[in-house]
């Protein structure tokens, strides 16, 4: 068995993992406001309620730039006082077994493609759609990092005049279109004009980071995680057409685009971190 951690921007998902099964979650808030040593604590806290028996280790997946090899977390965005965290180091002399720690979109990417509908490609780029626009890269069959693990930063790629990040996730919605990602979706569902071409430009600018996608790791699958990815059907029309005029037609049609539809397969590919 193994503990998997999901540290998001709202909440604080920790499974007890089983083979490729979750036994049990717990979801709490994020500890956003407390100390450091507050905060740590209450990831062991989170982590303490699980355990029932002998674990293997403990797999930690953080939206922040991660020193993945020393378990260090550096200026975590949801977590201000998080600086500079040694979390591994923390985390491993408490509760004495392995811990691994990683970007929250790795760990998604990685979930995806050992769990989820990624498992038959072997060179994968994970996208998550929510506060931001995060991803995750596998290749040749494994996570691949960079040196700083921020090889799937793709958001922060300069994009008309902001980057892919601010088009491509819900501050679109917030910004541009002066409501959320949730109203504009209820909308659209119901045939509203003005939500229907919010969701076709949002897809519009995604074929656009899928061709810089493309152009950078030529992946054989993407796929799309986060909670904005659940209107996928509102969205995607507009995304392949912007997505034709990419200057190599066999690339594009033999890539494969999916929506994740594994539950929690964050907390799977955290746990996963763990050999």
């Amino acid at each position: 068995m193994k503990i998997a951690i999901d540290l998001g921007g709202t909440n604080v998902r920790t499974g007890l993992i089983e083979g490729e099964r979750i036994s049990d979650i717990r979801i709490s808030a994020c500890p956003s406001q407390m100390s450091c040593e507050e905060s740590v604590r209450y990831l062991m806290d989170a982590a303490s309620e699980l355990i029932k028996g002998p674990i293997q280790g403990i797999g930690i997946g953080v939206p922040s730039v991660v020193d993945a090899e020393q378990g260090i977390v550096y200026n975590a965005a949801n977590i201000p006082s998080w600086k500079e965290v040694h979390l591994k180091k923390e985390m491993e002399n408490h509760f004495g077994v392995p811990v691994q720690v990683n970007n929250d979109a790795n760990c998604f990417a990685l979930g995806e493609h050992l769990f989820g509908g990624g498992k038959p490609f072997r060179n994968l780029v994970g996208i998550t759609l929510g506060t931001g626009t995060g991803a995750g890269v596998i290749v040749d069959g494994k996570l691949y990092n960079g040196s700083n693990t921020g090889a799937g930063e793709i958001g922060s790629l300069p994009y008309l005049d902001r980057d892919f990040e601010y088009y491509c996730s819900s501050n679109y919605f917030t910004s541009l279109c002066h409501t959320t990602g949730k109203a504009a979706y209820t909308k659209a569902i119901a045939g509203d004009p003005e939500a229907l071409e919010q969701w076709n430009v949002f897809g519009m600018h995604l074929g656009n980071l899928v061709k810089a996608v493309l152009f950078t790791y030529d992946p054989d699958a993407i796929v799309w995680g986060g909670g904005l990815s659940s209107a996928y059907p509102l969205f995607e029309p507009s995304m392949q057409k912007a997505i034709q005029d990419f200057p190599y037609n066999e690339t594009v049609k033999k890539l494969h685009i999916l929506v994740s539809q594994t539950p929690y397969v964050s907390l799977l590919g955290a746990s996963a971190l763990i050999h």
